[in-house]
Order: C-alpha cells, then structure tokens, then sequence
C-alpha cells in the first residue's frame, strides 16, 4: 500500500528536532531556463518556508556533456555506484526523482536496487521532443517511459487531463501536482509603453522546435508581435521573420513589465504537460490564446480562447477582460503547489540510511 504522506503528518516528522529532509533528483538544472527548474526552485522555496530542507542532486556535481543540438542542456556523466553514495550522504526522508535523463535513470537503479520507495514526474513529452529531432517512433518513447515511472510509487503530473491520457497509455499510480505562479511579481500594474505598435501579441519561453513557434510567427496579426526567451532556434526565426520582435532572455522586473504590457499572449506548443508561463501571462492580467490540447484546456478556463485556428483565438482572446485573466491566476499558488508535492511523496523507512551498509558495488 502506498504511503499517502500528508503537510500534517511531515510537520509531525520534525518532532525529533530534525527538519525532514527530500532528495530531489534532477537532470534539469541552471544554467537553463525552463518550466521544470523554476518549477523546482519555487518548491524549494516553499519548502523551506514549511521547515523542511530539499536537497538537489544535479548536473552541476557531475562532470557533464552538453546534449547534442542542444548544448545548453548539459547532461551528467554518472553511475548508480555514484548516486548511491550520495543518498546515503544525504540520507533523505523522501526521494523524488524529477526527470528522465542520465542522473534520473541511475537515481531509479539505485533506488530499485535498494528497495527504496521514490516517487517520479512527467515534466516533458519525451517520446514527441525526441520525434522532433530524431527518427525514432514515439510508440518506442513511451515503452521506456512507463518502464521507468510504473517502476516507482507514484507519477505527478500537472493536470487532470494528462493523468488521463497517461493513464490511458499504460502509466500507472498517477498523482496530481499542479504549479503556482508569482502574482506580486506578475501584475497588470506594470503595463507600460513598449514603443511598439498595438495591439501586442506575446509569447515567452525556450525558442525551439518543439514549441511550434512558427504556427504563431507565421500568423497574419496586426500590430507586433514579440517574442521573449533564448534556444537554439532563435538565429534561425529571427531570419526567417524578420518583422518579429525578438527580445532575447529577460527576467525579474524586466519580464514581468513585458507581459504586463502585452494584450494577447500567444501559446502555440501543442506538447507542453503545463506551461508556467501562461499562469504568468494571466497574473500579468493577459488573456492567453492557444490550440484546444491539454495544458491549455486545464489552465485557462474563461481567460483563454482555443481554438484549431490559432489567428482565430488570438482575436477572440483580445476580447476577454483582463480583470479575468487576472482573477484565474489567483487560484494558483506556489504553496499549494508544494503542500500537493508533500502529499504525494513516500517516506522512507526509518533506518535505511542509519548506518554505513550499503554495498556501493
């Protein structure tokens, strides 16, 4: 039976006088910019603010090569010997493994081998990102995929819809783990004049293939559109369209002001599992316009227009109130999306990292 862990009975833990302790393993890491590690970063910083200490286990402790085409994700150069001795260090209560990469499948050995209950997350579509780049059939993908989640004691994913979907495709022990959003950060109060012609159709996030930018630059709109983030497609679309806006990376105050001054941001990524930066264009009081496919359908609700016909949703979410956009990122938090986290996770057992036992062979 799995161990079902409750925020009360975590706080509970700590009545030895030791703050719980969770590994998080991860593939994902700075220097990128994505969904999945500021999605971690929030954790821990909820986490933190709950008394409980979140470890990572990273690239960044790993001699690393960057991932062909892809050079700004650097993957970690590992062994599950490695892994072991560094659970044991840390000795963790909880053991979370959030990706799939080199780190993720050797953390999933050790853990198997160890007997040792970790729970995992489907951040990416794997089998559709590496389709994308290579020709290997996504049937192929998700064979491995559920050898490596159905393996563990439980599966997060970030909506209702793609629980179903996985579901349906043979996952099993699927837990819900929704995102949260910055709305101090994020606020329509930061609107300002960007020098361009309106009305300001928006989008932010990695520029590359696999987030079908082109289905949004190639779309006859009036007034500008702007594109805000970095990847390794960017020279290329910026050849390719030169009339779009192309910001480059932006963060903090400087992100925010744009999305604050947007009027429709555009969501062309038929793939994403979530897309945090919906949940930060609406906090900024931006309605969002985006194909009728399942992260889109869970988030938006009244602040967004699907649609097959994306220019078609663009013009209908210029119609929505602001006042709405703003009001359905309210209902998100990163500390609800933390004490959802706590709820899933499996504890340890008491002792499995007492003494210096394990054979790292």
């Amino acid at each position: 039976m799995l161990d079902h862990t409750t925020p009360d009975s975590l706080a509970a833990a700590r009545s030895d006088g030791r703050a719980p302790t969770i590994l998080v393993v991860t593939d994902a890491w700075r220097p990128q910019l994505n969904g999945v590690v500021h999605t971690l970063e929030e954790l821990a910083r909820s986490m933190a603010e709950e008394g409980i200490d979140v470890v990572f286990l990273t690239p960044q402790e790993f001699t690393t090569v960057p991932l062909p085409s892809y050079p700004e994700i650097r993957l970690a150069i590992t062994s599950k010997r490695r892994v072991l001795a560094e659970m044991e260090r840390i000795a963790p209560d909880y053991i979370h493994i959030a990706t799939e990469g080199p780190l993720g499948m050797a953390a999933r050995s050790a853990c198997l081998e160890r007997r040792l209950p970790f729970t995992t997350a489907y951040h990416t579509r794997f089998p559709e990102f590496i389709s994308a780049r290579l020709p290997i059939p996504e049937s192929v993908s998700y064979w491995w995929l559920r050898r490596f989640h159905n393996s563990g004691n439980g599966m997060m994913v970030a909506t209702k819809s793609l629980g179903a979907e996985m579901a349906a495709r043979g996952f099993v022990r699927i837990k819900r783990w929704s995102r949260g959003v910055d709305t101090k950060l994020f606020d329509p109060a930061k609107r300002r004049d960007l020098g361009l012609p309106r009305p300001i159709f928006l989008n932010v996030g990695r520029v590359a293939v696999e987030k079908n930018l082109p289905a949004f630059l190639g779309l006859d709109l009036p007034g500008s559109k702007v594109v805000v983030g970095d990847g390794p497609d960017l020279a290329m679309l910026r050849q390719r369209y030169p009339d779009v806006h192309f910001l480059g990376r932006k963060l903090g105050e400087d992100l925010a002001s744009v999305y604050a001054s947007a009027d429709v941001f555009v969501f062309p990524s038929r793939t994403d599992t979530f897309g945090n930066v919906m949940l930060e264009a609406l906090a900024s009081g931006v309605p969002v316009a985006a194909f009728p496919v399942t992260a889109p359908r869970d988030v938006l609700g009244e602040a967004g227009a699907l649609s097959e016909n994306l220019r078609e949703a663009a013009f209908a979410a210029l119609g929505i109130p602001k006042d709405i956009a703003r009001d359905r990122a309210m209902t998100y938090s990163w500390r609800a999306c933390a004490r959802e986290f706590l709820g899933n996770l499996t504890r340890v057992p008491r002792g499995a990292f007492a003494a210096r036992h394990l054979s790292l062979r």
